[in-house]
């Protein structure tokens, strides 16, 4: 009978432990659900009360506003914080929910990467997207870029760099020489040893400054050169202004809809058609459209916001089918043609090809 009693005592005592252990040790996984939408035909505040500006302003050519009451809603998933570790109760909770996902943490932050590292990155993918959106947009309007510049996408912390160089820093020469194509500002700073200065003369904010770097030695596997700490990218400049003031949202999944919505604002038709419609999907110059993540939680935000319609990359068709919400047409895109072209369906009262 003593015997019997310790045996459940010591059963009771490690269920309760187990019990304990699952609320309180954390787990090697992170959380995405569904986040705002945003009418990219529309304005936003990114503060309550402060003044509302348009997600997308066209300046220096004639632009057209609609007054049937269509939208372009781009998408976006929340994720949990990077200090955020979920027991095996928030696990599981995930699991079996409707309106989460769970996924392995490295999916949103990396190993190796800090919190900062994932939010610069996201920031970088998401310049790099409006750019490719705009190019994507005007080519489909016939409209080709003026020139090529060197901009600034991201700066590596701790380099000769740092404080030095900003993000969108324009770069228009180095060391007093214009550069004639992007690669040249790669060929102008290997010119230098490590330790030696290089002069970069740069646009920021409008204004023409020049800064001066004194560079450091590389210590990667390649040969031994003169490093500055910067990772460049090129963008378009065309003959008119188009600027996508969207802030806290990072990563390329917007890119599609951005092009949708300067199209519509430089077209006389209203390509909504008076619909509320969502979608996502990258997109590159040339106007293909690429996969994104999270799609189950972003077709989810589109119908809580009244989408009726979500442009759908076709590699993505086949999860979001899994958890389409009712009533909501999921339209296959590869391009941005096939999305105006779905668009001018459904304005004619058509069905476009659909998921599934």
């Amino acid at each position: 009978m003593q015997r019997r009693a310790l045996t459940l005592t010591l059963s009771g005592a490690t269920v309760a432990l187990l019990t304990a252990s699952a609320f309180l040790i954390p787990t090697p996984y992170a959380e995405m659900s569904p986040g705002p939408t945003y009418d990219t035909l529309g304005s936003y505040s990114t503060e309550s009360g402060q003044p509302e500006k348009p997600v997308i302003a066209i300046t220096g050519t004639d632009t057209f506003k609609h007054d049937k009451g269509g939208q372009l809603r781009m998408v976006t998933v929340e994720v949990s914080r990077a200090d955020y570790h979920p027991n095996s109760v928030e696990v599981l909770s995930g699991w079996l929910s409707d309106d989460k996902i769970v996924v392995p943490r490295t999916v949103i932050y990396p190993e190796g990467q800090t919190a900062e590292q994932a939010t610069q990155q996201n920031t970088a993918l998401f310049d790099d997207s409006e750019d490719q959106a705009i190019t994507a947009a005007l080519a489909a309007k016939n409209i080709k870029p003026v020139k090529t510049e060197v901009v600034v996408d991201s700066v590596t912390a701790g380099s000769p760099a740092d404080g030095k160089l900003q993000p969108k820093d324009v770069i228009t020469a180095v060391d007093g020489t214009a550069l004639a194509k992007p690669d040249d500002v790669h060929t102008l700073i290997q010119k230098h040893k490590p330790g030696e200065t290089v002069a970069l003369t740069i646009t920021r904010d409008g204004k023409q400054q020049d800064v001066s770097i004194v560079t450091a030695q590389s210590h990667d596997t390649g040969p031994s050169r003169a490093l500055v700490g910067f990772v460049p990218r090129t963008q378009n400049v065309f003959p008119f202004d188009v600027k996508i003031q969207l802030d806290n949202v990072g990563g390329p999944s917007a890119g599609m809809m951005f092009a949708l919505g300067i199209i519509d604002e430089l077209s006389q038709e209203d390509i909504t058609g008076g619909l509320k419609i969502a979608g996502t999907g990258t997109i590159d110059a040339d106007g293909k459209v690429g996969p994104i993540g999270g799609v189950q939680m972003k077709t989810l935000a589109a119908k809580r916001d009244n989408a009726s319609v979500f442009l759908t990359p076709a590699d993505n068709c086949a999860d979001a089918v899994k958890n389409a919400p009712s009533g909501m047409k999921l339209v296959k895109v590869t391009t941005l043609q096939s999305a105006l072209d779905a668009l001018n369906t459904l304005r004619a009262g058509g069905t476009p090809t659909l998921c599934g």
